[in-house]
């Protein structure tokens, strides 16, 4: 038998004083740090206590007395509800200053080392509409509102096609408008969602994994060209064509259209066979005149321009002459690697992913780059000391890690490689501090520049340039 779950208090008439990480709001009640989502500073609140720990407690906006002056209204219906933009309560240039503190903070906190101040971040040109990629799961059991709940209404049509609840992963809730991408996006979703109700199609039911109608990502690059991949949880071919062949009559301006069948217990598609059904397997994004091709498995950073400005920061800081061998570490489809080859001598590439490999050799065959080689497998394993001797000591290191950051094995390749500078770009400011204070025995931090890819998130790039002691 389960023990009973303690009521927790309501905390009456708090104060939010500042922003928090992962997108909250904190105050602070006598000893005790409270985290509440969706708070802005100022807010006068009663906060109903999620969870209580000695020194800490979770907890939601149970009341709102008095907003606070930062406080803006949010242009999203869904916003709460989503959880995908927890800042649209915040203006954007309060944002930038909060991502801005961020940076410096894990700097501080974590790297402890002698550095420079942090330049100014760099802003996005566009906070609405700026994502190339989006996923949205269908779902025949609709997420309802606690008001809907408690309204003692019925709802017979639970269909949805929207994204998941956060920390829920069988509730997806029915969106009627994002407004992260160009609403082209917003009318596919709609329209096969309305076409699947309109022609008997079964919406997948995330517990039982059974239905037709499964997951659908839209990628919409900066070129204008547009991939749809529609993912089907059964191989009913004849309603596959059906639905296929009304995407492609009502939607012409779509460059790529594909399918999956996907009958496994989970979403993800890069183990699956992608069938082309309409136009060409790829998009293209461009940058400075090079291309580069996209793959429904491929990564791209789902930010086009402000990808741009990344990735010159990054030149920029690498001080390349023309000279240089480089190393891109976690190259990726080699966005990088190619986009700073022809400022190099050479650059050599390694990343994880066989399949992302195959596509950097693509895209630099597509540019007719001819100085820049690629190699996967796992970074540790890959970048070791004999690597080094075979394919010579670098001049720049270009590293891009996931957001768990570098092993420390391959901090110590780097370490013993000495290249003269190293180009740390870091989705994740917290463990690029941590991997700054292991090289900061033979390196000086000399140049930090945020760059804002997320627009209504609390998600910030962080790129640093490091020099030889």
């Amino acid at each position: 038998m389960s023990r009973k779950r303690k009521d927790l208090p309501v905390l009456e008439n708090v104060t939010i004083t500042d922003v928090a990480a992962e997108g909250n709001a904190l105050a602070r009640v006598d000893e005790m740090v409270v985290f509440v989502p969706y708070g802005a500073p100022g807010d006068v609140v009663d906060i109903k206590l999620t969870k209580k720990k000695k020194n800490y407690a979770d907890g939601r906006i149970f009341n709102m007395i008095k907003p606070g002056d930062v406080r803006i209204s949010p242009k999203c219906e869904h916003f709460t509800l989503c959880g995908g933009c927890r800042w649209q309560h915040l203006p954007y240039s309060f944002q930038l200053e909060c991502k801005q503190k961020q940076v410096a903070d894990c700097i501080q906190r974590i790297a402890k080392v002698e550095a420079p101040e942090v330049s100014p971040i760099i802003g996005s040109d566009s906070i609405w509409e700026y994502r190339n990629k989006m996923e949205y799961t269908f779902s025949n059991k609709k997420w309802l509102t606690f008001e809907q709940l408690n309204s003692g209404e019925e709802f017979p049509d639970r269909d949805a096609a929207g994204f998941h609840i956060p920390g829920a992963f069988d509730k997806v809730l029915d969106i009627n408008k994002c407004h992260l991408q160009d609403d082209l996006g917003n009318r596919i979703r709609l329209f096969i969602k309305n076409y699947g109700k309109e022609h008997g199609l079964s919406f997948y039911d995330l517990k039982a994994q059974a239905g037709f109608l499964r997951t659908l990502m839209i990628r919409i690059a900066s070129t204008g060209e547009v991939m749809v991949v529609m993912v089907f949880g059964e191989n009913d071919k004849r309603a596959i064509e059906a639905l296929l062949h009304a995407v492609k009559e009502q939607f012409p301006e779509i460059t790529s259209l594909m399918y999956v069948v996907n009958l496994k217990v989970n979403d993800t598609i890069g183990d699956q066979d992608i069938v082309l059904y309409s136009g060409r397997d790829y998009i293209e994004e461009e940058m400075e005149g090079l291309k580069f091709r996209i793959g429904p498995k491929s990564f791209y950073q789902t930010n086009s321009l402000q990808a741009y400005k990344l990735y010159s920061v990054a030149r920029d800081f690498a001080g390349l002459t023309g000279e240089e061998l480089v190393y891109d570490l976690y190259t990726g489809t080699g966005t990088i690697a190619n986009f700073v080859a022809r400022k190099a001598s050479k650059v050599i590439g390694i990343e994880y992913v066989p399949e992302a490999i195959e596509d950097a050799k693509v895209n630099a065959k597509v540019n007719g780059l001819d100085n820049t080689e690629f190699y996967a497998g796992d970074m540790k394993d890959i970048l070791t000391d004999r690597f080094i001797e075979e394919h010579g000591r670098p001049d720049v290191m270009i590293v891009d890690p996931p957001r768990a950051g570098m092993h420390e094995d391959v901090v110590k390749v780097i370490l013993n490689a000495a290249p003269k500078r190293i180009v740390y770009v870091s989705c994740n400011p917290a463990t690029q501090a941590r991997d700054i204070a292991m090289l900061d025995e033979k390196y000086r931090l000399t140049a930090i520049q945020p760059v804002d890819m997320f627009p209504h998130t609390a998600h910030v790039e962080n790129v640093v340039k490091l020099e030889l002691r």
